[in-house]
């Protein structure tokens, strides 16, 4: 953490303890970093991500004149969004804007202007059948889960499907093969790849592969928005050691009421205590005209005590900078309690370039006696804009103790919020000042006082930046620290004991990591899914048993619910390795199991079959008939596979064979005749 912690009260040295009076003691501890069994090694790179800097906001679209895309459904028609530019996805901003197809398949996609057609793919994932259109003025239209391609493109695709024998496939022809103009159907609109319902979805980018919104080139008649943001909740979080919100280290969510009428401000109408860094976050969301989508919130700005304090525009998201997105929100606060806070600070690891902050990054530096009037304002794509405002009053924190009648029993908890250890103890005693707990490492010990106690729970804060220790101990009462070793970011790190090896890239990591892993009865621990990863991690899991079917075993995610995810992994000796892009629990399972094949649907017109596996997943399927290729379309959503009917290549009449592989390698042969 790049941060700095201030108000540390002094350490009085007593019989050889460090007793810490106020929060936290940052030196002379004699705590250093945890034992633990393995290593930390550091190696040096030059990859290390920057430091994030206040930026400015990139706008080529001030470059792109009014009109020139043309809108690539019902053009001149009324038009209705399910998704906008900059939505809060699962690990990603949306880039782009979904359109709907009136619930439907197959309606005409135009060209949104004058191009070539760049890039092509079909696939059962992702964007599905995909195509992008490249521009003279050097920017590129994307058209995702199309049902199929038009015109001499859909031709030159099957061809080339035919002669590499797969349907998955991804073409980049050159810069004359196929030549479209503004108006021309390129394609029908579908419900392919990662799609949840039949729409299109447009995108714009730039020469940088930058995902621009639309909707800020002129806007688009088709679309019509008279309708500001609602506001939904608000937030304050303490950021340092020595912050406070309402006299606590806590984030604070607060819920305005409605204002009586549409586009009025919102206004919080009590004062909030505070004190030290903290940082602002808000959630939200935006309609359009005679719709009931809730859309994402395209610009917030802050101000206080009338001055500049903080912008973030979502016009321009790199490509392959998305998956920040959980940076830009709070990804353990979404994980833990399903709200979607979007801070309104620039967070340590976050290099995105859609934000216009002050020397803090936005973050809030909160001193005694002081107010401060916060007006946040949310806008969407067309200028409509909801205003709230609150007051903070800067209160510095006094410890006080509030008593629970019912608490009878003493008990010990922790978590860790950024660097900071924040220990509460459940304490039934009387007495006016609480007990302090103890940080045991080795021999030594550390004594922390409580920073505060509400309603007989004590709570305590460390800086782990002073070492990790072992266990913590509340009188009669000890818990073990499962933290293993603290993870810096931005350098490569590796991590082993006897059960797994993990590698870290410089951008695994947004922040420094509390690793916290383990091994029991065959099941890997690897940290816990409330934090999130930039980029992937490379872990070695180390079998305390031989597997024996090496071939057809490999890792699997266990998620919260119990289903088994496959993840693969690649076999040296005794050990495996995988890619971890998402950090929860692991086994390595042995899939024995073919897949399964059902036909359905048998004529000379078509085929469709339902296909299935039990553990790893369809892996490739093919069909021959009379011993020639024809090529199937997979649908994941419905677990189908199915011919074009398009596709007049190969008859269908006479004997057939179907063959589907799972991952772990296991075959399936359905022979039959058409």
């Amino acid at each position: 953490m790049q941060y700095q912690v201030r108000g540390i009260s002094k350490i009085v040295k007593l019989g050889g303890f460090g007793v810490v009076v106020g929060s936290v003691a940052l030196t002379a501890m004699s705590l250093r970093p945890a034992p633990f069994n393995g290593t930390v090694a550091p190696r040096p790179t030059s990859q290390a991500a920057p430091e994030t800097k206040p930026s400015r906001h990139i706008t080529p679209i001030n470059s792109v004149p009014a009109g020139y895309f043309m809108f690539p459904i019902k053009p001149g028609k009324p038009n209705f969004l399910t998704g906008s530019m900059g939505e809060i996805r699962a690990n990603h901003f949306h880039g782009g804007l979904d359109i709907k197809t009136d619930g439907r398949v197959d309606l005409p996609v135009y060209a949104s202007a004058d191009g070539y057609v760049s890039r092509l793919k079909q696939s059962a994932f992702g964007y599905g059948n995909v195509l992008y259109i490249t521009h003279p003025n050097g920017m590129t239209t994307v058209y995702g889960h199309l049902n199929r391609f038009e015109g001499p493109v859909a031709d030159f695709l099957r061809q080339q499907q035919y002669a590499k024998q797969t349907f998955e496939l991804e073409l980049f022809p050159t810069k004359d093969q196929f030549v479209v103009k503004r108006g021309d159907i390129v394609a029908m609109s579908g419900n392919t790849g990662g799609s949840g319902g039949p729409h299109l979805h447009w995108e714009v980018r730039d020469a940088e592969d930058r995902q621009l919104n639309p909707l800020r080139f002129g806007g688009f008649a088709e679309i019509q928005d008279h309708v500001a943001p609602t506001l939904q909740a608000f937030a304050v979080e303490p950021l340092s050691i020595d912050a406070r919100v309402q006299g606590r280290f806590d984030k604070a969510v607060f819920t305005p009421k409605k204002p009586p009428t549409p586009g009025a401000p919102y206004a919080y109408p009590d004062t909030i205590a505070a004190f030290g860094m903290v940082g602002l976050l808000v959630q939200g969301f935006d309609r359009f005209d005679i719709a009931t989508n809730r859309n994402g919130l395209q610009r917030v700005e802050v101000r206080v005590n009338g001055q500049p304090h903080y912008r973030h525009i979502i016009d321009a998201v790199p490509f392959s900078d998305s998956r920040q997105i959980s940076q830009h929100i709070d990804y353990q606060w979404q994980q833990t309690n399903g709200r979607t806070l979007e801070k309104l600070f620039v967070d340590d690891g976050n290099t995105l370039p859609i934000y216009n902050t002050n020397a803090t990054k936005g973050k809030l530096r909160v001193e005694e006696g002081l107010l401060y009037t916060v007006e946040v304002r949310l806008s969407d794509s067309y200028g409509n804009t909801t205003p709230f405002t609150f007051v903070l009053r800067g209160q510095k924190p006094v410890y006080y103790k509030t008593r629970n009648a019912a608490v009878r029993k003493p008990a010990l908890r922790y978590d860790i919020n950024r660097n900071i250890l924040k220990v509460v103890a459940t304490d039934p005693d009387t007495s006016r000042q609480g007990a302090n707990i103890t940080l045991m490492r080795g021999n030594r010990r550390l004594e922390v006082v409580p920073s505060y106690t509400v309603q007989s729970e004590n709570v305590y804060l460390y800086d782990l930046r002073a070492g990790l220790p072992d266990s913590i101990r509340f009188g009669q009462l000890t818990k073990a620290f499962e933290p293993k070793a603290p993870i810096p970011a931005a350098t490569e790190q590796s991590f082993a004991n006897s059960f797994q090896n993990l590698v870290f890239s410089p951008l695994t990591l947004f922040d420094t990591l509390y690793l916290q892993n383990g091994y029991k009865d065959g099941l890997w621990t690897i940290h816990n899914a409330r934090t999130p990863l930039f980029k992937p991690l490379q872990a070695t899991l180390k079998p305390p048993v031989a597997v024996v079917d090496k071939t057809r075993s490999a890792v699997y995610m266990i998620n919260y619910k119990g289903a088994r995810i496959y993840q693969g992994g690649k076999w040296e000796g005794e050990q495996i390795t995988f890619p971890v892009k998402t950090f929860g629990s692991f086994r390595i399972l042995t899939d024995t199991l073919a897949p399964t094949a059902r036909l359905v649907r048998k004529s000379p017109s078509g085929l469709t079959f339902i296909v299935g596996d039990n553990l790893s997943g369809l892996s490739s399927y093919r069909l021959l008939v009379n011993g020639q290729w024809r090529m199937l379309r997979y649908e994941y959503k419905n677990a189908t596979l199915f011919t074009d009917p398009q596709d007049k290549t190969v008859p269908l009449a006479g004997e057939a064979e179907l063959r589907l592989t799972d991952q772990a390698g296991n075959e399936k042969i359905l022979q039959f005749k058409i």
